[in-house]
């Protein structure tokens, strides 16, 4: 033992002395040199003494090494001592495991666990799938449609009707007010999980349904419960703030079940083919509004609108100029198009459509914001539906946006995560579709105008005149319809300051509406109808709940008042529920168009400053104005939006008292108050991470480019001088060049050089166009192009070519991937956690440097901590 004992010993000394010798040449007679061989010696006494390792094939003197991964011996530091102590109290308290040991373990046991739940309520998954798919068939046959026809006309029809209206509300009455005990509630709440997760697995309609009837189960239970069981009438501030937060629960109940009434079943509506006669194709008037924007952004939309796909002589199209400026006007004269400027500007957008209305004469009005370009193809999909049906008064169409709002850029999740539009243009109005409830917002749409004209032009008494001249006309009785194909593409807000100003005047305008032509009351709608319109409204009206929800927590932790008077099992049992269905089951419902938990970030974004406009418009409607928003701006530099924001810092200071309170009472305040002391900790943190990710939206990026470029793979030619003819993949395009990748052969054989001329050949259909352009950059058999001038005939062809293309938009919402609502959660709090980091990051020089400090301070605190070791053995 002693021989084998001394071997190793020495050559863990040769082998030891090789490693450092170059720092003990370096670091001689320091303290960081005695450090190290202090520990040295304290690991030679540890490892052979106490652990007494036996790895084969393992040198002794890679031992240290392997047991404290985290000391550098090579170059101790003056905390390795701590370090070391620390990992060998670690090591002789804790077994070493296998690489993976524990993770596969658990692994494992998650596994098992899951396969005895599915064996336990996925057993009649089979049947229950098999039946489903049959009711889908039956729901689209004409032998369905036809019985509930009858059922409708008939007097047995209307009394089965109610008899089984009565039934459903009396049973569900019973499911939401029956009191539990909490081991009852538990057991309720595991049977509807249950439930959930296999209705989850099923693709259809009918399982959705199924998710929806037990969502608004748990919820209705949930507020019947804090309705009748949770209101602290003892105290009077608690009783008063815990009756703020029944509301803005109530007001988010009222608000969840008409949004899964109103998408309960999307319409998906299909284009109508037009007759092949083009001479009963009707009259089109296209009408462009501009009023502060750049010529170079009505440029686009001008010369898409030249090149649509209808007969020249049935289509006018006219620049609506209320900034009356010559450029403009010389601009409409050279391309040959309409040009209106009326003398006075009174109510905006609305008056500048009624005043081209008075002088104008078609059939339909086109009507496209002037930096929405529609594609070639936008009045062959749109018209049709009017042909078929005359009492259609309204086709809106998606709005979609090549360039990333400001949600997108700051956080630099374009084309990942759907933007903050995709819920309302790709399911909303799908599903108001389904109701006649589609509404006019503003652009990509297009009116009949004998109704337009009906019901008095462009309603100019709200500042939201699109909603409110839509429910004019469906208070007639006309009909809407949405087409869901994006066949137009525009530019999003820039800056934050500006998307903010666009939200305001929008949740202004719904307001407006609602006190002036209420929805849910005079003559003419549908109840579907009314619920539609009251749902987007009361949407608008969210800014006082969201703001409620994020400070509710305080009461308890800095005011200590019981605002839900519930013990904190009992809150858990029947919070989490109405929380995890309702998730659940938007995740199914709108998970191609809105991922989990963002709409909460862009709720908070917006909740000061919705919150006065709205609550002013319901008391004063006639108040405030219309503000147009601004497009194609630039941001030159990075910044923090610190006036934005200011809002939410104020939040978040708030908040994070409450968490240092919450931390105080866990420590030193009453032990029966733990529990509830936890739960309102943990909505602090969450609170705090959802605020984290508004301050990470203020956050300006970087946008300096005047034409936005959109990504891009199709098939283009590049022509060289020398006369090659190269095939090549066009990978990004915008208004004033392209990049385009050559193939391996092509870019390794020619010599392409910057500044050299060629010449690109794009493809629209059977045709070909060519344009003149310049290298700007090369790489890798990477062009950047730069466009030359070109002629006003070859600038339509061009952006017929590229812009005006429906199929590359048609792709876009196709690439987004469904829902996963962890990987949601993970990816917003981690956002939320990157806002505080690029707060300091833009702080003032005193704050950054304190809070790089305390990071600092953090790091060197946390880097102690023991690690594991696996067993090599």
């Amino acid at each position: 033992m002693f021989n084998t004992l001394n071997l190793v010993f020495k050559s863990w000394v040769i082998e030891q002395f090789k490693v450092q010798k170059l720092a003990y040449e370096r670091e001689r007679n320091t303290p960081a040199s005695h450090t190290g061989n202090l520990i040295l010696g304290l690991w030679f006494t540890f490892a052979f003494v106490c652990l007494k390792p036996q790895i084969a094939g393992v040198p002794a003197w890679r031992l240290p090494l392997i047991y404290y991964p985290h000391i550098n011996f090579a170059s101790p530091s003056l905390l390795d001592p701590v370090r070391f102590a620390l990992q060998s109290l670690w090591l002789l308290c804790v077994r070493p495991q296998s690489p993976g040991h524990l993770k596969a373990q658990l692994q494992a046991g998650t596994k098992q666990l899951i396969r005895r739940v599915k064996g336990i309520f996925y057993l009649p998954l089979g049947r229950i799938a098999s039946l489903i798919e049959w009711l889908e068939k039956k729901a689209t046959d004409a032998d369905t449609e036809d019985l509930k026809a009858v059922l409708k006309e008939t007097k047995t029809g209307r009394m089965i009707n109610v008899l089984l209206l009565i039934a459903v509300v009396s049973l569900a009455m019973i499911c939401f007010t029956v009191p539990f005990g909490l081991e009852a509630q538990m057991v309720f709440v595991l049977l509807l999980w249950a439930l959930a997760m296999m209705c989850r697995r099923m693709s259809g309609h009918f399982p959705t349904l199924l998710l929806i009837i037990l969502s608004v189960t748990a919820s209705c239970r949930y507020l019947w419960w804090r309705y009748s069981s949770t209101l602290n009438w003892d105290d009077p501030l608690a009783f008063i703030l815990g009756v703020l937060l029944l509301l803005a629960e109530t007001y988010s109940w009222i608000v969840l079940i008409l949004g899964y009434f109103q998408n309960i079943w999307p319409l998906n509506r299909k284009p109508v083919a037009l007759p092949p006669e083009t001479k009963v194709w009707p009259t089109i008037d296209i009408m462009i509004p501009t009023y502060n924007e750049d010529l170079d952004v009505v440029r686009a939309t001008v010369y898409a609108s030249l090149g649509v796909d209808w007969p020249k002589d049935k289509l006018n199209i006219y620049i609506l100029d209320d900034g009356k400026r010559d450029s403009f006007r010389d601009f409409a004269q050279e391309v040959g198009v309409h040009y209106l400027r009326r003398p006075t500007n009174e109510h905006a957008k609305a008056g500048n459509i009624n005043y081209a209305l008075q002088r104008s004469q078609g059939e339909f009005v086109a009507i496209f914001d002037c930096d929405h370009i529609p594609a070639r193809a936008f009045f062959q999909l749109t018209m049709g539906l009017f042909l078929k049906d005359p009492k259609l008064a309204l086709i809106q169409t998606p709005h979609h946006f090549f360039s990333p709002d400001p949600f997108e850029r700051n956080l630099a999740n374009f084309r990942d995560v759907p933007n903050e539009g995709n819920l309302f243009y790709g399911l909303i109005q799908d599903g108001n579709d389904l109701w006649d409830a589609t509404f006019f917002c503003g652009s990509c749409a297009v009116l009949r105008r004998g109704p337009l004209e009906e019901v008095g032009g462009i309603a100019v008494e709200t500042v939201t005149e699109d909603a409110h001249t839509s429910l004019r006309m469906h208070r007639l009785g006309y009909h809407s319809a949405y087409l869901k194909q994006p066949i137009s593409a525009g530019l999003a807000t820039e800056t934050l300051s500006a998307h903010v100003g666009q939200r305001i005047r929008w949740a202004r305008g719904m307001a407006q509406i609602f006190r002036v032509d209420n929805p849910l009351t005079g003559k003419g709608l549908k109840l579907s109808q009314r619920l539609c319109y009251a749902n987007a409204m009361l949407h608008f009206l969210s800014g006082i709940p969201r703001i409620i929800f994020l400070t509710a927590p305080l009461a308890f932790l800095l005011l200590h008042s019981f605002i839900i008077y519930a013990p904190a099992l009992a809150i858990i049992l029947y919070v989490l529920p109405h929380m995890v269905h309702a998730s659940m089951t938007n995740s199914r419902m709108q998970g191609e168009f809105r991922y989990s938990f963002w709409g909460e970030v862009y709720e908070t974004v917006l909740a000061w400053y919705i919150a006065r406009p709205t609550t002013v418009a319901l008391f004063a409607p006639h108040k405030g104005q219309f503000n147009v928003t601004a497009k194609g701006g630039l941001v030159k530099e990075s910044h923090y939006d610190w006036v934005i924001s200011r809002p939410y810092l104020v939040l978040v200071l708030l908040n994070v008292v409450g968490l240092g309170m919450g931390l105080y009472r866990l420590g030193w305040g009453p032990e029966n108050e733990v529990a509830t002391v936890l739960v309102n900790i943990v909505w602090t943190l969450y609170n705090l991470l959802i605020l984290g990710a508004a301050v990470a939206v203020a956050v300006e990026a970087k946008q300096i480019r005047r034409d936005h470029r959109v990504d891009v793979s199709m098939p283009v030619a590049v022509r060289l001088r020398s006369g090659h003819l190269l095939q090549a993949e066009m990978k990004d395009f915008s208004l004033s060049g392209l990049r385009v990748q050559l193939g391996e052969q092509d870019s390794e054989r020619l010599d392409v050089q910057v500044n050299q001329i060629l010449e690109v050949v794009l493809s629209r259909g059977l045709q070909s166009y060519v344009f003149p352009a310049t290298i700007a950059f090369s790489g890798k058999g990477m062009l950047g192009l730069q466009l030359s001038e070109l002629s006003t005939q070859q600038q339509i062809q061009y952006v017929q070519c590229t812009f005006a293309r429906a199929d590359i938009w048609a792709k876009w919402q196709q690439s987004y991937q469904s829902d996963k609502p962890m990987s949601s959660m993970k990816s917003v709090l981690q956002v939320g956690w990157n806002g505080y980091r690029r707060l300091i990051q833009h702080s003032p020089a005193p704050v950054a440097a304190l809070a790089q400090g305390v990071s600092l301070f953090g790091g060197l605190i946390w880097s102690l901590r023991p690690r594991n070791v696996p067993n090599r053995a």
